[in-house]
């Protein structure tokens, strides 16, 4: 039977009163795990930023972003480390659709070709306002 790959996105918020050591301890235990069950990892650190609410009276922390392809139990598995580990306030996994990922992708191509049309459209507005005239 074949496995089922799929790909994901996970954000964890790690407690902004940890030191850098602990910081850098919370995310290489995780980044680690990713690395041992997933394939095609890519980590952004996002760094230490002020919360939106007061969690536990901590009012920063530090964002972590991770995007990977695993099987659909690793996610699971993850989430369950993360909510029994001390310092990490929030986290966030999502399935990403490979119709999103494909998208994701895509803009890139069609923001060059949407810009020279909305500069010949700019172009031409003030050229029928001066006709009317």
């Amino acid at each position: 039977m074949e496995k089922k790959i799929c790909s994901y996105e996970l954000l964890f918020v790690v407690n902004g009163e940890y030191s850098e050591e602990d910081y850098a301890a919370v995310k290489d235990k995780f980044v680690a795990l990713i690395n041992d069950h997933a394939t095609e990892s890519e980590v952004a650190e996002w760094g230490k930023r002020r919360l939106a609410y007061p969690i536990n009276d901590v009012t920063d922390g530090y964002y972590v972003l991770a995007n990977f392809k695993s099987e659909p139990d690793f996610p699971l598995e993850i989430e369950r480390v993360l909510g029994i580990t001390d310092g990490v306030l929030r986290y966030m996994t999502v399935a990403k659709s490979e119709k999103a990922a494909k998208a994701a992708a895509a803009p890139a191509t069609e923001e060059v070709a949407a810009e020279p049309a909305a500069e010949e459209a700019a172009a031409e507005a003030p050229a029928e306002e001066n006709a009317e005239a």
